[in-house]
C-alpha cells in the first residue's frame, strides 16, 4: 500500500464532498434539454437508470485500488509494465485536461451570453486558472475544503426549482413507460458528461485515512447526486412543455428568471455568478488528479505539473468559439467518460485480478505469515525441549576450593 503521511490525508467523510461536488457542475443548467431529446418526459427514470449503473462502476473503482494497494498509475504498472502503464496514466491525464477544458468553456459559454457578452475566454481562464493552482499546491486537504464549501454555500440554489411548483402541470409526466427501452438507454447514456466525475476514486484513494470506510460516503455521494437530478428533471419537466424545452438550451436558467424577490431583480444573474464557486471545485480536483498522475508516473513535483497542465488548458479553450464547437466538445467528453467507465475501467479490473493470480502476488504474504508461525513454533519447542532437559539432569555439585 502507497505510505502516505497522514498529516497529508483527509477524512473518509469527506469523499461525499468530494464526489458531489465534482458531479454536480454546468451540467445541470441544462441537462434537461439533452435528455427529453432521447426519450421525452420519461427521461427522469433514464437519470435513475443511470444512477443506478453507476453504483456498480464506483463498486469496479474500489476493487481496483484495493486489489493494486494504491492509485490508477499502481493498477497500470501491475498489468502493463512501468512504461506501458505510465503511458496509459498519461492518456488519463490527457482526459482530466478535457474535463477542465469542457468544464472552463462551457461556462465562460453562459457567461458570455447571459451576462457579458464581450468578456475574454482568454483572461478569465488565466486568473481562474491562477486561483486553482493556488488552491491545489495547498494540498488534498486545501481540495476538499474548497469541495466542502462548494456544495455548502450554494446549495440554496437547489430550492429555486421550488419557484417552479405553483406552475407545475404534472400531467406533462403522463402517460408513464411511453418509450422503449432503446429510449430510456439512450437519454441514460445522454447523461454520461452530467454524471461524469466518480471516478476520481482512482486517484484520491491512497490520500484518503482508512479508505475503505470511505466506500459507502461515495455510494451516498451519488446517491446525492442521482436524487438531485431527478427532482431538477420533474421540476423542470412540468414547468415547461416538451415543444417548449426543445427550444430552451439552459432549462435551470430560464426557471430562475420567474424567481421575485422584493430585494433582487434578476436572480439568474445571481445563479450564475454562484456557479463560479460550484465549478471552483469541479476544476480543483481535476487539475489535481492530473498533476498527481504526472508525479506518480515520472517523478514530476506536483507544484510544476499544476503549472504544466493549467497552460495547457489556457491554451486549448481559445479553439473553441462557437455553439457547435462547444457542443462538439461536450459530446466528445461524454462519450470518452462513459467508454472509460463503462468499458475500460471494468476490463482493468479484470485484467488486474488476472494478473495477480499470475504473478502470485499474494503468496509471499502467506508463505512470509507461514514462516513466521513455524519460527514461532521452532522457538517454542526447542524452549520446550531446553526446560524438560534441565529438569532430567542431574544437579552438578561443586567441589569446595582447598
Amino acid at each position: 500500500m502507497m505510505k502516505v503521511p497522514e498529516t497529508r490525508q483527509v477524512s473518509p467523510f469527506l469523499v461525499f464532498y468530494l464526489i458531489t461536488s465534482m458531479q454536480i457542475g454546468v451540467g445541470v443548467l441544462g441537462f434537461q434539454r439533452v435528455i427529453s431529446i432521447e426519450a421525452g418526459y420519461d427521461s427522469w427514470i433514464s437519470i435513475i437508470a443511470a444512477g443506478a449503473s453507476i453504483h456498480i462502476i464506483v463498486y469496479i473503482f474500489y476493487k481496483i485500488v484495493q486489489k493494486s494497494d494504491g492509485d490508477l498509475v499502481s493498477a497500470h504498472q501491475i498489468v502493463f509494465g512501468k512504461w506501458i502503464g505510465n503511458l496509459l496514466s498519461t492518456v488519463y491525464t490527457g482526459y482530466y485536461c478535457l474535463i477542465v477544458v469542457t468544464i472552463l468553456r462551457t461556462y465562460l459559454e453562459v457567461v458570455q451570453v447571459w451576462m457579458f457578452h464581450e468578456l475574454s475566454t482568454f483572461w478569465f481562464s488565466i486568473f481562474f486558472l491562477l486561483l486553482v493552482v493556488y488552491i491545489v499546491n495547498g494540498g488534498i486537504r486545501t481540495v476538499a475544503g474548497v469541495s466542502f464549501f462548494g456544495t455548502v454555500l450554494p446549495s440554496y440554489l437547489a430550492l429555486m426549482f421550488g419557484f417552479t411548483v405553483p406552475y407545475a402541470e404534472y400531467r406533462n409526466l403522463l402517460p408513464l413507460f411511453d418509450h422503449s427501452f432503446k429510449e430510456l438507454l439512450s437519454a441514460s447514456f445522454a447523461m454520461s458528461l452530467t454524471f461524469l466525475g466518480y471516478e476520481i476514486i482512482l486517484m484520491i484513494y491512497p490520500m484518503i485515512k482508512n479508505g475503505k470506510h470511505s466506500q459507502k460516503w461515495a455510494h451516498l455521494g451519488v446517491f446525492m447526486t442521482t436524487l438531485f437530478y431527478t427532482i431538477a428533471a420533474i421540476a423542470t419537466f412540468t414547468f415547461f412543455t416538451e415543444e417548449q424545452l426543445s427550444r430552451t438550451i439552459w432549462a435551470t436558467l430560464s426557471t430562475w428568471k420567474i424567481v421575485k424577490m422584493p430585494f433582487v431583480e434578476r436572480f439568474e444573474f445571481i445563479g450564475i455568478a454562484n456557479w463560479n464557486l460550484i465549478i471552483l471545485p469541479n476544476v480543483c480536483i481535476a487539475l489535481w488528479c492530473g498533476s498527481r498522475i504526472l508525479k506518480r508516473s515520472y517523478g514530476l513535483k506536483q507544484r510544476k505539473g499544476v503549472l504544466l497542465f493549467a497552460a495547457i488548458c489556457v491554451a486549448s479553450l481559445p479553439l473553441f468559439e462557437t455553439r457547435q464547437q462547444i457542443n462538439m466538445l461536450n459530446d466528445i467528453t461524454g462519450k470518452v467518460g462513459f467508454a472509460l467507465n463503462y468499458g475500460y475501467f471494468p476490463l482493468l479490473l479484470i485484467l488486474l485480478l488476472i494478473m495477480r493470480k499470475v504473478r502470485k502476488l499474494d503468496k509471499p504474504k502467506k508463505e512470509s505469515s507461514g514462516t513466521e508461525s513455524n519460527s514461532r513454533d521452532a522457538a517454542s519447542s526447542s524452549d520446550d525441549q531446553n526446560d524438560s532437559s534441565q529438569q532430567n539432569s542431574p544437579p552438578v555439585t561443586t567441589s569446595p576450593s582447598n
